[in-house]
C-alpha cells in the first residue's frame, strides 16, 4: 500500500489542463492550502477570474481525480479565485493597488462605447471582482448619469479623492468635479494633467480592474494613458457599419503603436429583435464586428442587441445588467464581462514587454 503523500496528490492533480492558458493547475499555482489528515485530503482551486466558465467542470475532476487515489476516504475541493497582477509594461509606474487597467475605446461618438464600459463594470463587479471605473472622455462625461452616482463633489481624505460608489463600482468623472453646465475647452497638456490627476490623485483603493471609459477618436488622452500607466488591454466598440469600422481601424492601430494589446471587439446594437413577431431585422448592417477581429486577428467579445432597456438604464442611472438582468442585452453583457476577464488573465501570464527608447 503506498503512502498517500502531498506529491501523490499534485501529481494526479496534473491532469487537469487550464484551457486559457495551455498547462495544467499545479504548473500554474493554482493548487493551495493542500492537507492530508489521515485519508481526509482538502486544497483550494484558485482561478484567475471569479467568472471562470469551467470551474464547475474543473471542480468535479478535482474530486474525481482525488477520490481516486489509494487511501483516500474523503475529498473538500474549495473553488476560488484571485485577478493576477496585469504584465504591463515594464517602464511604466503602475497605480498602488490596481491590478489591471483596461481602456473602452471606439473610432468614432454614437456608438455606445460608454454604455458598454459602464455595464462591464458592473457585470465585472457582479461576478465577484472589485472594480473602477474612470470616466477619462472628458469632453462628453456622461459616466455618473449611466452609473447612477449622482453628481455631488467627491469627497478628499488626505489630499486624495474617493471614489463615488454605485452598484458595487468606485468612479471619478469631470462631470462631478465642474459644473454640468460648463464646457470642456482642454489643450493637449491640459488633458494630460486631467488623466495624470484621475491615475494618481484619486484613492482608489484595491482593485481587480480599472475601466477606462475612453474619449472617441485617438487623440491626446489615448496617448497620455499608454505613457503614464501599464494599461493591461483595450476593448474595441463598433457598430455594423462599415461607417464605424473605418474609425475603428484607425483606434486598433493606434493602440498597436502604444504597444497596447486589444484584448477584443464588442459590436453594440447588432441588431433588433421585434417584440411583437419576434422577427430579427440587422438596422445597421450584420457582420461588421466579426468582419473586423478577422481582419486584425482580433477576439469577438460578443455583439449586444439593440432595446430599449440599455437606454431607459443608462437614462436613469440602473444599468441594465441591472435593472433588467434576464434582457438579451444583460446576457450579452455578462458574457462579454466574463470573456474581458478571461482576456485578461491570458495577457497576464505573458511575459514583460519592455520598451526600448530609441532617442
Amino acid at each position: 500500500m503506498s503512502q498517500l503523500t502531498e506529491e501523490l496528490v499534485l501529481n494526479s492533480l496534473r491532469q487537469i489542463i487550464d484551457p486559457d492558458l495551455h498547462k495544467d493547475i499545479v504548473t500554474l499555482g493554482f493548487v493551495r492550502d493542500l492537507k492530508i489528515d489521515a485519508g481526509d485530503v482538502s486544497f483550494r482551486i484558485v482561478l484567475t477570474t471569479p467568472a471562470c466558465p469551467v470551474q464547475e467542470e474543473m471542480e468535479a475532476d478535482a474530486d474525481r481525480i482525488v477520490s481516486g487515489l489509494e487511501g483516500v476516504t474523503n475529498v473538500k475541493v474549495t473553488m476560488d479565485a484571485e485577478v493576477p497582477q496585469g504584465r504591463g509594461v515594464a517602464n511604466n509606474v503602475a497605480i498602488q493597488g490596481v491590478k489591471n487597467i483596461i481602456a473602452v475605446s471606439s473610432g468614432k461618438g454614437g456608438v455606445g462605447k460608454s454604455t458598454v464600459a459602464v455595464n462591464l463594470a458592473v457585470a465585472l463587479a457582479q461576478n465577484g471582482a472589485k472594480v473602477g471605473l474612470m470616466d477619462a472622455d472628458v469632453y462628453g462625461p456622461n459616466v455618473p448619469l449611466m452609473l447612477g452616482t449622482g453628481f455631488d463633489q467627491p469627497p478628499v481624505f488626505n489630499g486624495q479623492l474617493i471614489p463615488l460608489q454605485a452598484h458595487g463600482v468606485r468612479m471619478i468623472s469631470m462631470a462631478v468635479l465642474v459644473p454640468r453646465d460648463k464646457p470642456m475647452v482642454l489643450r493637449g497638456p491640459m488633458l494630460h494633467g486631467v488623466v495624470r490627476q484621475f491615475l494618481t490623485d484619486v484613492n482608489w483603493g484595491e482593485l481587480d480592474y480599472l475601466i477606462v471609459d475612453m474619449p472617441p477618436g485617438t487623440g491626446d488622452v489615448q496617448l497620455s494613458l499608454a505613457q503614464l500607466v501599464p494599461v493591461q488591454g483595450a476593448v474595441i466598440v463598433t457598430t455594423p457599419q462599415e461607417v464605424s469600422l473605418s474609425d475603428v481601424r484607425r483606434s486598433v492601430k493606434m493602440f498597436e503603436q502604444v504597444h497596447v494589446p486589444v484584448l477584443g471587439v464588442v459590436e453594440n446594437m447588432s441588431y433588433f429583435i421585434a417584440p411583437d413577431t419576434g422577427n430579427r431585422y440587422d438596422i445597421f448592417g450584420k457582420g461588421g464586428g466579426q468582419k473586423l477581429a478577422d481582419e486584425y486577428g482580433l477576439n469577438m467579445l460578443g455583439e449586444v442587441p439593440l432595446g430599449m432597456e440599455v437606454r431607459e438604464g443608462g437614462d436613469t442611472g440602473v444599468p441594465v445588467v441591472v435593472g433588467s438582468p434576464d434582457s438579451p442585452q444583460a446576457v450579452a453583457f455578462r458574457k462579454i464581462a466574463e470573456e474581458v476577464a478571461r482576456q485578461v488573465s491570458i495577457e497576464a501570464m505573458k511575459p514583460e514587454l519592455t520598451i526600448v527608447s530609441r532617442a
